[in-house]
């Protein structure tokens, strides 16, 4: 009885010990969507628990994470469904794989600055992908060239949704979890570093700087209330968030989480299958202009209000509670 015992309660203590090694691999709950940690999370922790076995580092998974986006983009060119099935099927290992990267990161301590870039450009090349596909898909079927106008539109305002959703996230970290759990980077400090850099002999690494820091200047100039706010933070607080400040700004932002989750991969992708299973491709630009530009709009707005409120209230002094640390 004894025996048995001691085994129940040793895999119990190992279910334990799995289930907060797997909850250690995630970002934030504050920043997770359901569909992740129930789907695309458990799937990319399980792969870099194997990355990690066999000695692969995240760059290489989100290169390998490129390839498959790209194939699934190419098969979406065909009105065979059963290609288009694959495709389907490609772009979701490619973002299991998205998600195991910064799993297998944190679960490794490995992170880096390419590694931050390659993870964000990961995407676009994906979407590249589809919309050149959708359009010459659309040409086949009878559609002017024309359409390329809206599928450059949507590419455009992709990029935008993804690099401010992006940009919320780890802001949402920086406040709640500090610089050790965040991946915010300021054009500041980017342009130093680039500047360092010779085009004689860093010439790749200058050209990726030059992109992020184009990348990271974007996200702050949709961002002004937010960045005057940064900008108050770091230079009161230099040595740490007061905790009254953390949980106030987490209550104040947490609720606009969700749509920072709802411009970027999971809604789009089911809604761009749903058009797919239709082969009516097209509808998926007007879906990202008119549906998911509003979403951004209203997001960026909030989050601006949000940015408003604590800087002035920081600025004022209109508070017992944030004492400098």
């Amino acid at each position: 009885m004894e025996t048995t015992t001691s085994g129940k309660s040793g895999k119990k203590e190992e279910a334990v010990k799995s289930g907060s090694a797997f909850e250690n691999s995630l970002k934030s709950s504050d920043t997770e969507e359901q569909i992740d940690i129930w789907f695309y999370r458990p799937i990319g922790y399980q792969i870099a628990l194997f990355c990690a076995k066999v000695g692969i580092r995240p760059n290489p998974v989100t290169i390998v994470s490129i390839f498959f986006g790209v194939a699934a983009g190419i098969l979406f060119y065909y009105q065979e469904l059963w290609i288009n099935v694959i495709g389907m099927l490609l772009l979701v290992f490619a973002n299991s794989l998205d998600s195991a990267d910064g799993q297998l990161a944190r679960m490794t301590n490995d992170k880096s600055r390419l590694g931050r870039i390659l993870d964000g450009a990961a995407g676009d090349f994906w979407f590249i992908a589809i919309h050149i596909a959708i359009c010459l898909r659309s040409q086949n079927e009878g559609w002017s060239a024309w359409i390329w106008v809206p599928g450059v539109l949507a590419g455009a305002s992709h990029v935008v949704q993804s690099a401010m959703a992006d940009y919320y996230r780890n802001v949402h970290l920086f406040f709640i979890k500090g610089t050790s759990g965040s991946e915010l980077d300021s054009s500041r400090d980017l342009q130093q570093e680039y500047d360092r850099l010779s085009w004689s002999s860093d010439f790749g690494m200058k050209f990726i700087a030059r992109t992020y820091l184009n990348y990271t200047k974007l996200q702050e100039s949709f961002s002004p209330q937010l960045q005057k706010l940064l900008a108050l933070v770091r230079d009161k607080y230099r040595n740490g968030l007061p905790n009254e400040l953390v949980v106030d700004f987490r209550a104040h932002n947490k609720p606009l989480m969700k749509y920072t989750n709802i411009v970027q991969f999971n809604t789009r992708v089911l809604f761009l299958f749903l058009w797919l299973f239709l082969d009516q491709s097209w509808i998926y630009f007007f879906f990202d202009m008119f549906v998911l530009n509003p979403i951004l709009i209203y997001m960026i707005v909030n989050q601006e209000k949000v940015s408003r409120y604590f800087y002035k209230k920081i600025l004022n002094g209109k508070t017992n509670g944030y004492q400098t640390v």
